[in-house]
């Protein structure tokens, strides 16, 4: 059959909104896979989103796009306006789930003839409403932890004993990661949760659980189309027990400890939940099990795609939402080709032929004030995912990933009784912790007893510490073997006492690439998606591309201080590339993003982020050039070692772009300040310390309150106004380590002053403005944290003439080539610069948007050899309405932050309202940051008629 079942005239897709802790790019990625899947079948498609730094906001991805507040009143005027005849409730996590719902409960679905799509309204209560699904799981024989649903404080304390006393887990209805929900361990810790978890709760419903504390836990991505057909895409197992948040877990695919025959009994029991329920598309299902015989519950259903549904994708190849999409409108797993092998069909199970090792990743270094301990509710801010050849190599290119100021597991200071305090109520130290304790001796059965992880994965932990013991003797012999199981050069250098260049020169062997085909190699694929792998690497499996190669450098795991707005511009950029019919390459380790989707590149590389892992690429690959711009501070930092390596050894390949050297001029302090001075743009009076007694006689010298801060950093990380001594002392002491090659930064705080960001694109000797954005928080709160509107409201003609001069010296005396980003203040008239960032920043999407002009692909194409004259843009974009930015904060979620703004990066996201006027555009970027402002009148969706595709 040619033709999808279902005809329809036009699907509408909502979106999730804001990056927050719990619900991250992963839905992005999800989104924009349905549209793609949608338009591939001939639909029409409107999209809605507030989130302006994402690839599904993009104006080709569908035929409509709404850049509005996620709210019931706004989605039911733009139903109005564009009639859809259904809507994919499953592609924007619990947002659009619960958005949905509320639309059907309002009758809002049914007046205008809309039509749910792929998991239907039933399912969503079923799965949802604790009381509904425990009473289906009940009816279908499947067993679930003893739990009663309560509404009230009272109601829960009255449940306590017949559930067996506490300790019982409290989880809310209708929330996302694990918001509302805990361990409640006491009458103290159940009012407190209980009361959270009804405030949080859309229903206004938790259920309080019986104690599983302690048992294994696994997931499983199950798809069903309309006709029953059923497949489970991937199981997954948490190395983390039940009562941490899967979120927060280390996990682990394939699952490792799991028998065939237990492995079935679970198979069988998620094939007959996504029946009951109905779902069509697909769902994750989440299994506690025994530890002693085998025994199991089920704990939970998401009746959509899901942040395991992204991992699972990228693990396997399979993309999970794009054929949820096309069940949704009636195909069936067997209509429906598997794009990645092009002749398998989507019925066809996945099959891994490597391991894949995900671990989350925290905010704690941005936040020393926050409770650490993880637990049922999530914390982290996103995940890297490593693939090898075996649990310990894709654990140790994880760990690899993290940028956590690591280059491996390196030993830790924890006196006995810290280490036991982390091995027994963890914090996001815990799988350093396992690895400490393994160095000193504990034996396995201690460790598992502590912190419930099964011996196995102990097991091949302790592998790994052996093979260090081993490097430290003879570290020859055993190097081979090291770089088999995942060490990287940086590590063994540290263990082996050697330099990392004596390392690299002792190696007998460099990488192969194999690729993710999701059929362990029994089809050919047609995917250009690799990992890198020694352990009996035979063959590598990179096919030509005859093209000049350029690799661009991702971003790495969402953070705060470099989240998605980082991916959005290397999809960007991979999109200009093959615009210029050069072959595009991507390497990165985030498998939330866009970006490692298995088409969006000529070849994706899912790889750790560090030296060694792009010139092991590029040298394999024999790559052309390479594009250090977009990936934040992480590809940034490569650029001086990267330009070093290619000098000394001889390489063909070339940094695109902005030379080293300009970017390390603006990252140094005293080389930019002497910059500065030598064009005359005033900056706040400055100096570099390397001591706390030169920190401190410098702050003297200029005059408190000063800007503190540690040099190469992003999002403001250990920035603080300090207005005395004193606070300078204790800052000294807890948030830097201070050394010669990185100083600690001391600028004069300039209070009650305006901040600007500029953000422009430069070939060399032209220059085009992006935007010029007028923060409305005063200077000191962080940018990233700040709401900014574009165009400026307040700003003179002679001060934006003046911010114009100052951003085209500073281009020409750093030969930009492609982007950069000024932060400037105005005070008392006069323009100031706080510093350069010749890279794309977290705005470049929001002002793309905000102008309908891609800045990225545009300094992509510079980059490559085009100028500005020939592509046509030359001067400053211009707008005829308003677009304001507003941050979202993860306050919700992390205990113990303060919630005063500062000078040090604390949003997760961010939102854009648009409108004809700044009042109006601001009340939009509010209500859909959560904050809504106080209003007498109505809400209204302000839109544009236009025969072509547009942002309304």
């Amino acid at each position: 059959r040619k033709m999808p079942k279902k005809s329809y005239g036009k699907l509408m897709i909502i979106g999730s909104g804001p990056i927050t802790i719990g619900q991250a790019a992963e839905f992005d990625f999800s989104g924009s896979q349905a549209a793609k899947s949608l338009r591939d079948e001939g639909y029409k498609t409107v999209l809605v989103n507030s989130n302006p730094a994402t690839i599904q906001t993009d104006m080709d991805m569908a035929d409509r796009i709404y850049i509005e507040p996620l709210t019931a009143e706004i989605l039911e005027r733009i139903i109005e306006r564009e009639k859809p005849e259904g809507i994919l409730s499953g592609m924007g996590g619990q947002t659009a789930l619960n958005l949905c719902s509320e639309l059907a409960e309002k009758g809002i679905l049914k007046k205008h003839g809309v039509e749910l799509l792929g998991t239907n309204l039933e399912a969503i209560e079923c799965s949802e409403d604790r009381d509904a699904f425990r009473n289906l799981m009940m009816n279908i024989s499947e067993p679930i932890p003893r739990s009663v649903a309560c509404s009230s404080v009272e109601k829960a304390k009255e449940v306590i004993d017949r559930l067996g006393g506490y300790p019982v887990i409290i989880r809310a209805a209708y929330t996302l990661g694990g918001t509302g929900s805990g361990i409640a361990r006491d009458e103290g810790d159940l009012e407190r949760m209980v009361g959270i978890g009804l405030a949080y709760s859309r229903i206004k419903q938790v259920l309080v659980e019986e104690n599983v504390l302690g048992w294994k836990e696994f997931e499983y991505e199950v798809m069903r189309d309309s006709v029953d057909n059923c497949i489970i895409v991937c199981n997954m197992e948490n190395i983390d027990p039940m009562g941490f948040h899967t979120g927060e877990s280390i996990v682990v695919a394939p699952a490792q400890t799991l028998t065939d025959r237990d492995n079935q009994a679970l198979r069988d029991a998620a094939l007959k939940i996504i029946r009951a329920l109905g779902i069509e598309g697909g769902c994750n299902i989440q299994f506690a099990v025994g530890t002693q015989e085998f025994d199991y519950r089920i704990i939970e259903v998401n009746p959509r795609v899901s942040r395991s549904s992204a991992l699972a994708s990228k693990a396997t190849g399979y993309p999970i939402a794009r054929i949820a999409a096309k069940i949704a409108v009636g195909l069936t797993l067997d209509e429906i080709r598997n794009p990645v092998t092009g002749k398998t069909y989507a019925s066809f199970e996945p099959t891994l032929d490597y391991v894949i090792t995900k671990i989350p990743r925290w905010p704690f270094d941005k936040f020393l004030k926050a409770e650490k301990k993880i637990g049922t509710q999530m914390k982290s801010t996103g995940e890297v995912m490593g693939i090898g050849r075996s649990f310990e190599e894709s654990l140790l290119k994880a760990v690899r990933s993290l940028e956590v100021d690591k280059v491996g597991i390196e030993a830790e200071s924890w006196d006995e009784d810290e280490l036991v305090e982390e091995l027994t109520r963890p914090t996001d130290k815990r799988v350093f912790a396992v690895f400490e304790a393994l160095r000193r001796g504990y034996g396995l059965k201690k460790i598992a007893a502590i912190t419930e992880w099964d011996i196995f994965f102990l097991e091949k932990m302790r592998n790994i510490i052996e093979l260090e013991d081993n490097l430290k003797k003879e570290p020859g012999k055993w190097l081979s073997l090291a770089k088999d199981k995942g060490l990287g050069d940086d590590y063994i250098a540290v263990v082996s006492g050697k330099s990392e260049d004596e390392i690299r020169s002792m190696r007998s062997s460099e990488p192969v690439y194999k690729m993710v085909d999701t059929c362990g190699g029994e089809f050919e694929a047609k995917t250009p998606y690799y990992y890198s792998t020694y352990e009996n690497a035979g063959e590598g499996e990179l096919k030509p591309v005859p093209k000049k190669k350029v690799l661009i450098v991702g971003s790495g795991p969402i953070r705060i201080g470099q989240g998605i707005e980082f991916d959005c511009c290397c999809v960007h950029g991979i999109m200009a590339l093959r615009e210029e019919g050069l072959g595009a390459l991507i390497v990165n380790n985030n498998p939330e993003t866009v970006s490692t989707d298995f088409d969006i590149s000529d070849r994706l590389y899912f790889e750790p982020l560090g030296l060694e892992d792009v010139v092991n690429i590029m040298e394999s690959d024999e790559v052309d050039g390479v594009i250090l711009q977009f990936g934040g501070q992480t590809s940034v930092n490569l650029a001086v070692p990267l330009q070093r390596w290619i000098d000394s050894n001889g390489s063909k390949t070339r940094i695109f772009g902005t030379s080293s050297d300009s970017m390390d001029i603006a990252e140094d302090r005293e080389r930019f300040e002497e910059l500065m001075k030598s064009l005359g743009i005033p900056m706040p009076r400055a100096a570099t310390g390397l001591s706390f007694d030169e920190v401190r006689e410098i702050a003297a010298e200029i005059g408190y309150p000063v800007l503190v801060r540690p040099s190469y950093v992003l999002g403001g990380r250990g920035m603080e106004i300090i207005y005395n001594e004193e606070e300078l002392e204790y800052f000294m002491k807890s948030a830097v380590r201070i050394s010669r090659k990185h100083p600690v930064l001391v600028d004069k705080y300039l209070s009650h002053a305006i901040e600007i960001d500029v953000d422009a694109v430069s070939d060399g000797k032209d220059i085009f403005i992006g935007g010029i954005q007028e923060h409305i928080e005063e200077a000191g709160v962080h940018s990233g944290d700040a709401a900014c509107v574009l165009p400026s409201q307040t700003l003179s003609d002679d001060i934006l003439g003046e911010i114009r001069s100052i951003t085209r010296k500073i281009c020409s005396s750093l030969a930009i080539k492609g982007l950069i980003n000024l932060q400037l203040a105005v005070k008392d008239g006069k323009v100031y610069v706080l510093e350069a960032n010749p890279r794309a920043s977290r705005t470049v999407p929001y002002v793309s948007k905000a102008t309908g002009i891609p800045l990225a692909k545009i300094a992509t194409k510079v980059m490559v050899g085009q100028t500005l004259e020939e592509l046509g843009y030359i001067g400053e974009a211009e707008i005829d309405h308003v677009a304001v930015k507003a941050p979202v904060f993860p306050f919700q979620k992390l205990q113990g932050v303060d919630c005063i703004l500062g000078p040090e990066m604390k949003s997760t996201g961010e939102v854009m309202g648009v409108d004809s006027s700044f009042g109006k555009a601001y009340f939009k970027a509010m209500l859909a940051a959560g904050n809504p402002l106080p209003t007498e009148g109505s809400i209204y969706t302000s839109v544009r008629n236009l025969d072509k595709p547009e942002i309304v």
